[in-house]
């Protein structure tokens, strides 16, 4: 049985030697990328398999371009550097061949299992103008690999694929002409079944796993008499095993900290295309069945009668067959998701955990800043129960705005009350963990409250002398603030683009800066707002940055001045929303804000640490 994957969907590989087959109605150039840890091609263009050129350790060498393709792959012989392995496919260049891939019919992607057949495909649908198209990856993930249906396109062709991963651009273009120019050899297509639609993954009549052992078999030559340039490995495949328990820091880094980040990560896109492929799958269960439905009542002679309520009884069958086979790979993804997590959460730092998490009761104040800082947890309906930490690197890129005015899970027009008070509570407890997870002295967080409505929320860290000291108040004290940063953000960009960064005025503040603005945009004027719209801009690179409490409709007076304000900041809020969407599938999730569990001191307990750690002489 074929289980055709959706773009998104990822399988795993339980097995380390396979084969990767392309069918196409046309010749197509088929082309390998290892990459690594940063997303550049593994060595420069030695980690690259082309047509004619010696491929990498553990890859065989591609044949020239032609409608059929079988690469056969050995990830245990990868190098151990590579993270990924990107499958390309790219139109040929020479006389009466096609100028982009929208005038051909989808070219197929196959994942061969034990004896040659075929045990998972991928149609690389939806293309246009694209020449070349990364169509699968296969990827290590905690220790295991996987395959992954891509399906990214590139109207720049394989030089602008290589050029993406960090090939240099006159290479990219040699590599290129030499692999696309190779001869073809006129292969015929091989017979092309229709698949059974099964979007969600292959399963086993068992429930088990679908077996992708490599069959241990030489390819035979294909027509024209041109053999794979390498075969493929003869020794026996090794038996199946069951997946292998999640144990936390099973990814690439170089320090425990970094590998739990990209474990994090990892997670993150695994939940997200999991419900990805989940999705996709019921909806074509659901468009199938629309369309079974409707060529029965299509026929006026069948609209009636015992044979149309079969058909019909059949499509409901298949339509439930289909949603319970996705349904039972999202249950299996979900659960070893959770199992993960289960592992993961214990061992998170404290830049990374919860409130609730044990490691903040032996908190020390560290001696360097983090890599990146947890802001909450993100979820989907689809695993209610399930909830992955939502990191953003440090320093912050983009400055955080925490929305105190109407939500859109569930809330419609109405402001939940007390929003605003909760809105300040979560902008101190965010300020709290950024000044824990710095080194003593590593960040000056600066308040400016000019009505004071913030004030109780603000108490902790005021009182324990983790603030700066407080402006006038009102408009005046807002001016003073804002002058003092954008004038440090003037002269340590002047310091950076004349390399004096020795020439700065003593007694300059060289720490991370943080002005927290609470209630904007009271006690601001058209002088203030502009100074805040260049540190939300400016700042971040030199080390400004900017966390704004704030009711967007309240400033709706300074009409499109402050869009790109409020376009530039990362929207948070203090209550669960839904309304962060992933760059990858587009998911709206759930964004859950921390919070500290009823009844405990552990804020206490790391303010008071912070504010010991920062005094004269500890």
């Amino acid at each position: 049985m074929t289980a055709e994957l959706v773009r998104g969907q990822n399988q795993a590989l339980p097995w380390t030697r396979l084969e990767i087959g392309v069918e196409a109605d046309r010749a197509l150039a088929l082309g390998a990328v290892l990459v690594g840890e940063a997303g550049h091609a593994l060595g420069g263009a030695e980690g690259i398999a082309l047509p004619g050129a010696p491929p990498p350790p553990g890859l065989a060498a591609p044949g020239p371009p032609a409608p059929t393709h079988r690469l056969a792959v050995d990830l245990g012989a990868l190098p151990s550097a590579a993270t990924r392995l990107d499958l390309f496919l790219a139109l040929p260049d020479g006389p009466g061949a096609p100028a982009r891939f929208g005038a051909l019919a989808a070219p197929r992607v196959l994942l061969l299992g034990p004896g040659g057949e075929k045990a998972a495909g991928f149609a690389v649908t939806g293309l246009a103008e694209e020449t070349a198209v990364v169509a699968v990856e296969l990827y290590r993930r905690n220790g295991a690999w996987k395959i992954r249906a891509v399906g990214q396109g590139y109207q720049g062709g394989v030089p602008a694929l290589l050029t993406d991963r960090g090939i240099d651009p006159e290479t990219a273009r040699r590599l290129a002409a030499g692999a696309q120019a190779h001869p073809v050899v006129p292969l015929p297509a091989a017979p092309r079944p229709d698949p059974e639609p099964v979007p969600a993954g292959p399963a086993t009549p068992s429930g088990g796993r679908v077996d992708y052992t490599h069959p241990g078999r030489r390819p035979a030559a294909p027509a024209g008499g041109h053999p794979y340039a390498t075969p493929a490995p003869a020794a026996p495949a090794p038996p199946a095993t069951a997946p292998a328990a999640p144990v936390a820091g099973d990814a690439s880094g170089w320090s425990m900290e970094e590998r739990l980040h990209n474990q994090v990560w990892g997670m993150f896109e695994d939940l997200a295309r999991t419900v990805a492929a989940y999705r996709g799958a019921v909806e074509f269960a659901e468009d199938r069945r629309e369309r079974e439905l409707d060529a029965v009542l299509d026929d006026p002679r069948g609209r009636t009668g015992q044979g149309a309520a079969d058909a019909r009884a059949a499509a409901s069958k298949r339509y439930e067959t289909l949603v319970a086979r996705a349904q039972e790979a999202l249950d299996r993804d979900l659960a070893q998701l959770a199992a993960e997590s289960q592992v993961v959460e214990p061992a998170l730092p404290p830049a990374l955990a919860g409130w609730e998490s044990p490691v903040w009761h032996a908190y020390r104040p560290p001696e360097q800043p983090p890599l990146s800082v947890r802001l909450g947890d993100l979820g989907l309906p689809e695993a209610p129960e399930l909830r992955i930490p939502m990191l953003v690197r440090l320093p912050l890129e983009r400055g955080l705005w925490i929305d105190a005015g109407r939500l859109s899970d569930g809330e419609g027009e109405s402001r939940p009350a007390g929003l605003r008070a909760l809105a300040a509570g979560s902008a101190a407890l965010h300020a709290t963990r950024l000044l824990a997870v710095h080194p003593p002295g590593g960040l000056t967080v600066h308040l400016l409250d000019p009505a004071g409505s913030g004030a109780a929320a603000f108490a902790g860290l005021r009182n324990a002398g983790l603030l700066a000291p407080a402006p006038a108040a009102g408009a005046a004290g807002v001016a003073e603030v804002l002058e003092r940063l954008t004038r440090r953000v003037d002269l340590v960009q002047m310091a950076v683009r004349g390399s004096a960064r020795d020439a700065l005025p003593p007694g300059l503040d060289t720490a991370e800066q943080l002005l927290v603005v609470h209630d904007f945009p009271h006690g601001f004027d058209d002088r203030a707002v502009t100074r805040l719209r260049y540190l939300a801009d400016e700042g971040p690179a030199v080390g400004v940055h900017l966390l704004l409490v704030a009711d967007r409709d309240d400033a709706a007076g300074y009409g499109p001045l402050l869009d790109p304000l409020w376009r530039g900041l990362l929207r948070i809020t203090p209550l669960p929303d839904r309304h962060l969407a992933d760059p990858w599938v587009h998911h709206l999730w759930t964004f859950t804000p921390p919070c500290v569990p009823r009844g405990s001191a552990v804020l206490e307990t790391v303010v008071g640490a912070t504010a010991r750690a920062r005094r004269p002489g500890s």
